[in-house]
């Protein structure tokens, strides 16, 4: 989620070549799909869209989410991620957090025009694992990292990062434990079936979620230069599993910054939502009297939990140079529909959500284009 200003205008397309667009298929039939083991990994405080975008993975018909991890360390985010967990039936979700937390709010020193929701949605939404007063009863996100992913099938495992990454650059550097005797690089690996990040700017670009972590773009470099180099991954295996067997490598996904960043979406649900909805109260609160945000994290999660199908999706592999052996297993997400659509695709699913949380069962009009079919990806060899 980013930071909203204009860092976007530090997008370059000097080096961009011609896109050649391929066209992402969902195989099977959604229906008869087994659910996507879905984990969460979002910096839930200076924007909005991370509200949205548990909203969506809560409510999502075919995933499973397996946890939720906050990588910003107030009190107030984990609190917030519980209630708005609960709300829409997923009370019992594990949250991590890092420490040492801080009660820490957010304040707009950019425009100051934007306002401070985590903490007014952890109070007046209390509820599931972590009620108010309670965020150290969270998970340390590494152990819960760990825990989740041994207890997963091989390949199962999808983490979408909507914030920044430093939970995932402490998995990466993390020893075997009682969870797992493999180190955090092969226990990934082993489990995942793809990573998807949104941050950054494709092909070339320059991002929040990237260099605006409290510990520096270290992070982000990490797990971007070494996620999926299993050069010596396979040093380290469980006796049940045979070295020379290994699953299909990790796919890394990008949701650039410049993908959604015109795509304005929460208006509809402020205006038309149920009343007591903790997302509705916190676009309100966050964007007064003009709520739609830019819809950079739901956009990441209906890619994610594939509604609908992918069809709507555009893949592209993306180089990174001599540093990268496995760039081959890059790419990055481009719009196949006009911003206007996919915003009303964004508002149909909150509003949907939301009323059902409600106890209704409120269909919404669209424009026509249904869940990940808003979005596609494009090739690029840089």
């Amino acid at each position: 989620m980013p930071f909203p200003h204009s860092f976007y205008s530090f997008l370059s397309s000097a080096n961009m070549k011609r896109l050649a667009i391929l066209y992402l298929s969902f195989i099977g039939s959604l229906a008869l799909a087994a659910k996507k083991n879905l984990i969460i990994d979002t910096d839930l405080f200076s924007d909005v869209d991370d509200a949205g975008a548990l909203l969506l993975a809560a409510t999502a018909p075919d995933v499973n989410l397996l946890a939720v991890n906050v990588n910003y360390p107030s009190s107030y985010s984990a609190l917030a991620a519980s209630a708005i967990l609960a709300h829409y039936g997923k009370p019992d979700v594990p949250i991590g957090i890092p420490r040492p937390l801080s009660n820490t709010t957010f304040f707009d020193s950019w425009y100051f025009t934007l306002g401070e929701y985590a903490s007014k949605v952890a109070y007046h939404f209390s509820g599931g694992s972590l009620r108010w007063g309670h965020a150290e009863d969270a998970w340390d996100p590494v152990e819960l990292y760990r825990k989740v992913l041994s207890e997963a099938e091989d390949n199962s495992v999808t983490i979408l990062s909507i914030g920044f990454l430093d939970n995932l650059s402490a998995l990466l550097n993390s020893p075997p434990d009682t969870h797992s005797p493999l180190p955090g690089r092969a226990l990934t690996t082993l489990k995942l079936a793809e990573l998807i990040i949104m941050g950054g700017g494709y092909p070339s670009g320059h991002n929040w979620n990237f260099w605006g972590s409290p510990s520096g773009p270290a992070a982000a470099a990490h797990v971007i230069n070494t996620w999926g180099d299993d050069d010596n991954h396979h040093h380290h295996h469980h006796h049940n599993h045979n070295s020379s067997q290994r699953g299909p490598p990790v796919r890394m996904t990008f949701l650039g910054s410049d993908v959604g960043s015109h795509v304005r979406a929460g208006g509809r649900l402020v205006a038309e939502g149920p009343v007591a909805d903790p997302v509705r109260m916190a676009y309100r609160w966050y964007g007064y009297e003009v709520p739609a945000r830019a819809a950079w994290d739901p956009l990441a999660v209906v890619y994610a939990d594939g509604r609908d199908g992918r069809d709507e999706l555009e893949g592209a592999d993306v180089g990174r140079g001599p540093r990268r052996k496995c760039a081959k297993n890059q790419r990055f997400l481009r719009l196949a529909v006009a911003n206007e659509t996919a915003a009303a695709e964004v508002d149909r699913l909150f509003l949907e959500e939301a009323w059902s949380a409600a106890g209704g069962d409120k269909k919404v009009q669209g424009d026509g284009v249904r869940g990940s079919a808003a979005l596609q990806s494009g090739h690029e060899e840089l």
